[in-house]
């Protein structure tokens, strides 16, 4: 399978005032991160709110670029690319956000809507973009007089159905996919993830796929990145991660998702503390205000992501620093 997108040490950071008589602080909103997406693959982003989630979204959709690191998507570095590059690879990754009714111009119809990307990008005639955008509506589950109708006009479900056709009509490869079925229904999630899955499987398309809800990441990711304050901080497969976490982080949000099954007990480990600023966040390794693990190199040395028993985990309680760096 191919590559379509590799990110090495991708990094965004933000000067941010902290008033007329503090000067300007650097906010790194996200610190390194590293990994890469096959076609018909999806990588699942999971983390609490400040984690970097959205800013990785932001990078990889090209609506801001990296501070530091490289990103290469579809064999090109955007890391210095010229303009046209750029708007070349723009239409081989889409966009799906977390409110559809808000991503929809409410004086648009629908089928206009599908159309517009096709305008503005393409040479097709009027009846070709209509055409298209009309075989985009049934692939997605929506019906043929649904091409006149207005947002308003629609339920939740069916407008993110229509979000998601909007992203494909250009035909991308990869489809970032910003807490997509958050705001829906429990019974509406199961039919978007699956219809999600079937588009993947028929157009072998690769999912950047940004969550907080662990429940859903297991139903339709391959691989798992946990982020903490900017940072990855556990990386593997859906299995590992979920059968077998190393990182107390990724312990401790899975000990807090909801079991189907009510014969089954998990112990719940509450984490301490509130989330630190990213302004001012902890020396050492971010996350060791609130680790039940938290040992000596913890508040003076940051981790750095290691293999582990099939994951890749930063942790010294995991992988213990070397005896060099522990009298440092």
């Amino acid at each position: 399978m191919s590559i379509v997108v590799t990110a090495r040490d991708l990094a965004r950071y933000y000067t941010v005032s902290r008033g007329a008589f503090s000067g300007h602080a650097t906010l790194k909103a996200l610190d390194g991160a590293s990994f890469s997406i096959e076609r018909g693959k999806t990588l699942a982003v999971v983390g609490e709110s400040g984690c970097g989630k959205s800013t990785l979204a932001r990078l990889i959709t090209m609506i801001e670029t990296p501070t530091a690191g490289s990103l290469n998507i579809a064999g090109q570095e955007i890391v210095g690319a010229s303009p046209a590059a750029l708007r070349a690879l723009r239409s081989r990754v889409q966009i799906v956000f977390q409110n559809p009714y808000g991503s929809l111009n409410p004086r648009q119809k629908i089928g206009h809507a599908l159309e517009e990307p096709l305008l503005v990008n393409t040479t097709m005639s009027a009846k070709e973009r209509s055409e298209k955008a009309r075989a985009m509506m049934a692939s997605v589950g929506l019906r043929p007089e649904h091409y006149d109708r207005y947002p308003h006009m629609f339920s939740g479900g069916q407008r993110q159905r229509i979000a998601i056709a909007r992203a494909l009509m250009l035909d991308p490869e990869l489809l970032v996919l910003d807490e997509p079925v958050s705001a829906l229904d429990v019974s509406i999630q199961a039919q978007v993830l699956n219809l999600l899955a079937d588009l993947q499987e028929r157009l072998n398309l690769a999912y950047l796929f940004i969550s907080h809800d662990l429940s859903v990441v297991r139903h339709i990711a391959d691989d798992v990145m946990v982020m903490y304050l900017g940072r990855a901080v556990e990386q593997g497969t859906r299995a590992q991660i979920f059968d077998n976490p190393q990182h107390p982080y990724t312990k401790a949000l899975l000990s807090a998702t909801p079991q189907p099954d009510p014969e089954r007990k998990r112990e719940r480990i509450v984490l301490t503390g509130e989330l630190p600023s990213p302004l001012k966040p902890p020396s050492g390794c971010t996350f060791h205000p609130r680790c039940p693990w938290a040992f000596e190199p913890c508040p003076r040395i940051n981790p750095a992501l290691l293999a582990h028993d099939g994951s890749l985990v930063a942790c010294h309680a995991v992988n213990p620093p070397e005896p060099s760096m522990k009298a440092a």
